[in-house]
């Protein structure tokens, strides 16, 4: 038995029974960029991995045992000294810093097209019934990741899930995932890795009523650009807040049982709410802070200090017990 190099394929195959349609695999390469996964031949992505994992082959053919050639790294490419200019801050005076529970003020966001077109078939989820947890459709994927087992009835319930409790790490050319540690370069190689715990699988992943989205923030002299990925939440019941030094964002998800993501933030420097304004896209919000004083914020969240209060002894008037330190004995 050979084992199948293409794409999404995996499996090992008999070269005498090797026919033209034997074979379901991915012609294109797997990408990864802002948290999504997906292949350049038939443009499919997702943010789940194991859901990628699950993506079916766009062409059918035989099998191959030739590796696919790796993609060529681009070369450096060497830039001349030039003459180095320096670029100092902006300075001006000052102002002065509002308290940080000064009055909320709601940003009506500006919706984009991408976001118009999903809004009725987001919000018209949040009429629907819910279906019952314990329904488990035929052919559901594991949640776990690397485990490729689906839900074929009860039985599959007792049979063992053989996976990967960590994540997966793409970098510099190599692919592992962090639980293990298994380091290899052949994107083939790293999706047949064993998994390094056992377990029961897992159907449908537990819902605790908060999401996570990875959000990021980039400045200019004049403006701070928070941003915050996410789909299918809903524009009507997510709501934006701002005073001049605290910035709070509440993201529903209708098709997520109303699941929310929230963030809190205590502002670096001061804003000017009234200039300040926000975007809502088929993928990510996007705040534009007006910075009230021109110049470069160190970082976007303020340094948070807790001030220390000192201990007081109650007075009763029990007699005291004296203490003493204790000693090491091991030594005598």
């Amino acid at each position: 038995m050979l084992q199948c190099y293409n794409r999404g394929c995996g499996q090992k195959y008999d070269p005498n029974g090797n026919t033209d349609d034997c074979c379901r695999h991915h012609p294109g390469a797997p990408f990864f960029h802002d948290a999504y996964k997906g292949w350049s031949c038939c443009k499919r992505k997702c943010t789940d991995f194991t859901e990628f994992l699950n993506i079916k082959g766009c062409t059918v053919s035989k099998h191959s045992n030739v590796k696919p050639p790796e993609p060529e790294k681009p070369k450096a490419e060497v830039i001349p000294d030039k003459e180095v200019v320096e670029i100092k801050p902006l300075v001006s005076p000052s102002i002065v810093r509002p308290p940080l529970d000064s009055p909320m003020s709601i940003i009506n966001p500006e919706i984009a097209p991408s976001l118009k077109q999903q809004i009725s078939p987001i919000e018209l989820s949040c009429n629907k019934e819910t279906t019952n947890d314990n329904d488990i459709p035929i052919g559901t994927p594991c949640s776990h990741g690397a485990c490729q087992a689906s839900y074929q009835g009860p039985d599959s319930n007792e049979e063992a899930c053989v996976y990967h409790p960590g994540v997966p790490i793409f970098h510099e050319g190599l692919k592992f995932w962090s639980c293990c540690q298994r380091k290899t370069t052949d994107f083939s190689a790293f999706l047949s890795q064993a998994g390094c715990v056992t377990e029961t699988h897992l159907w449908k992943k537990e819902n605790d009523g908060q999401v996570q989205c990875r959000w990021d923030y980039h400045q200019t002299g004049s403006f701070v650009i928070v941003s915050i990925y996410a789909k299918e939440y809903s524009p009507s019941k997510s709501v934006i807040k701002l005073n001049p030094i605290r910035l709070n964002v509440s993201l529903v998800f209708p098709r997520q049982s109303d699941s929310v993501f929230n963030l809190d933030l205590e502002l670096r420097g001061v804003v000017d709410v009234a200039s300040s304004q926000a975007t809502m896209y088929g993928t990510k919000v996007e705040i534009k802070l007006k910075k009230a004083e021109p110049g470069t914020w160190a970082k976007l969240e303020a340094n948070k200090t807790v001030p220390a209060t000192p201990k007081t002894q109650p007075v009763t008037d029990q007699k005291l017990t004296p203490t003493f330190e204790a000693l090491d004995l091991s030594s005598i």
